[in-house]
């Protein structure tokens, strides 16, 4: 086998707990779900998808070994994601904060556009910028060899979980919005979690000194 069982859990698990915390891309995908209709989310979601894969693709074709070589882009990148991460959490944190979940008001959108906006709220999302430079490459295993196809291979993993969680999210963003709606509650715990998740990732982010992994 080209990658361990092991590091394709590590990726998943990974991948799992950065699409169940709300972030750019859940955001859009609730609204766009809730105030245009399911199709207007997958749509939305074919843009986020392809954002995936040009990370996966760049990353994997030398992003990660420009970080190496200029180590102080790579602490500014990475600290740029923890600070955006920082104002994510006080946004959810602070009184009046908003739930994900929350009716909001959005202006229908062309499916053109639903596509090209979902792509470029994946590709300004620093959590996934985060995610493909300093994370997904700790699980490649140089004396394995082909890392391009370690790396291509353990990406996918991360498309697939992200992909699929966020199917789920817009083929219930509906009934989980009217549910929120009617308990106050949920709606408000939902928000204070979102927001110490998001705190908690920052923190990790900023206080890890480790350098970037070479993907390519």
């Amino acid at each position: 086998m080209l990658i361990e069982p092991s590091a394709a859990l590590g990726v998943t698990v990974v991948a799992l707990g950065m699409v169940l915390t709300p972030g750019p891309n859940m955001i859009y995908l609730v609204s766009r779900s809730i105030t245009q209709g399911r199709r207007a989310g997958l749509v939305s979601l074919g843009g986020v998808a392809l954002g995936f894969v040009a990370y996966l693709l760049a990353a994997n074709l030398g992003l990660s070994v420009l970080f190496r070589a200029v180590p102080e882009l790579y602490i500014g990148v990475k600290l740029a994601g923890a600070g955006y991460l920082a104002y994510l959490a006080w946004s959810a944190l602070r009184p009046g904060g908003v739930s994900v979940f929350a009716p909001r008001e959005v202006p229908p959108d062309s499916p053109r556009r639903l596509f090209t906006m979902g792509l470029m709220t994946n590709l300004l999302n620093p959590k996934i910028a985060i995610m493909y430079v300093s994370l997904i490459p700790q699980f490649v295993d140089l004396d394995r060899g082909h890392v391009l196809t370690q790396g291509l291979l353990l990406g996918s993993c991360q498309i697939a979980v992200s992909v699929a969680v966020n199917l789920a999210v817009v083929l219930a963003a509906g009934t989980i919005a009217t549910f929120l709606s009617r308990r106050p509650a949920w709606l408000k715990f939902q928000r204070y979690a979102m927001g110490t998740v998001l705190g908690a990732l920052a923190v990790t982010l900023a206080v890890d000194t480790s350098g970037p992994s070479v993907t390519s």
